[in-house]
């Protein structure tokens, strides 16, 4: 990418809806906030979230537009992320946080906290030990990079599944294609991955009787990667140890869905960035890609239409 300026700051539009956070992180970076007509990039911060709005602020100036999300599925099924201007996405800004709910949902799940919360009697529910535990990381991004230094005081054996090459300290890496080869092997199967075509329902009757009888399965990235009927039905014959999402499909999970009560489920409401770490995240990151949209140097989180993240 060429600079984007030479002598004047370049505009940047945030909207349609204002927020001083974001504007202010686009001074930080070298940019100046102005309208949309005047904009050559802009960052979508709209209090709907509608997709339609981000394309309606596109001009022929604009050379670049920022979306707050890591998972865009919304834009790329609709075919609104094109290749000029440039899309990017939130892709890897909110890696800790959620790597630090996965951790607590596996923890969870191996001391059986689920049953031992809903218990009206003294009854012991021990679990057993999370340490020395093989994990299968399927996607392996900004979250999955975060999680598995997490993983490692507790002597876990990481699996990742990605096509970036070798997963640095991960005891095996194998292709996304491959990533039914790691489901006997899990301790803890945790969802990480984008959600594409080629994706959802990635985990469904056959893949759910291919883990251990007592592995659990963490979601925290799409619920669309989990076929739901299949999951309920393997946790009510106990075909798997447990589950535990932050994310489900459909969402918000309708009330009275099995997955609120069966013992062996954990259901948390989509709350893995909370919005405090969130707008801090996406600020930092609005800074760094305006310092590089600025001096011209590559971006981060753009997104491939084609791939669909």
């Amino acid at each position: 990418m060429t600079p984007a300026t030479d002598d004047q700051a370049p505009g940047i539009h945030v909207g349609p809806d204002p927020d001083p956070r974001l504007e202010q992180a686009v001074r930080d970076g070298g940019g100046q906030v102005v309208g949309r007509d005047e904009a050559v990039g802009v960052v979508f911060h709209s209090d709907t979230d509608d997709p339609a709005q981000s394309t309606a602020l596109v001009t022929d100036r604009t050379r670049w537009v920022q979306l707050p999300h890591a998972g865009v599925e919304r834009w790329t099924s609709n075919g609104l992320i094109t290749t000029d201007p440039v899309w990017t996405s939130a892709a890897g800004a909110y890696g800790p946080q959620v790597a630090e709910h996965a951790f607590a949902l596996m923890l969870a799940g191996a001391k059986e906290l689920p049953v031992a919360a809903r218990a009206t009697t003294w009854e012991r529910h021990p679990g057993r030990m999370f340490a020395g535990s093989t994990v299968a990381l399927v996607g392996y991004g900004g979250i999955g990079r975060c999680l598995l230094p997490m993983l490692a005081p507790f002597g876990c054996r990481v699996l990742a599944v990605t096509d970036s090459g070798p997963a640095e300290g991960a005891d095996m890496t194998v292709a996304r294609a491959d990533y039914r080869e790691t489901l006997p092997e899990a301790d803890f199967v945790v969802l990480l991955a984008a959600l594409t075509p080629e994706t959802r329902g990635m985990i469904g009757a056959a893949e759910l009787d291919a883990m251990r009888a007592n592995a659990w399965l963490v979601n925290v990235g799409r619920g669309g990667l989990v076929d739901t009927d299949a999951l309920v039905t393997a946790l009510t014959e106990n075909r798997i140890g447990g589950a535990a999402l932050d994310v489900t499909d459909p969402e918000p999970l309708p009330d009275g869905h099995p997955l609120w009560t069966l013992p062996n489920a954990l259901i948390t409401p989509h709350v893995a960035n909370p919005p405090e770490a969130h707008d801090a995240a996406l600020a930092e990151r609005v800074t760094e890609n305006v310092r590089r949209f600025v001096a011209g140097e590559p971006l981060l989180g753009v997104i491939d239409p084609e791939a669909g993240f």
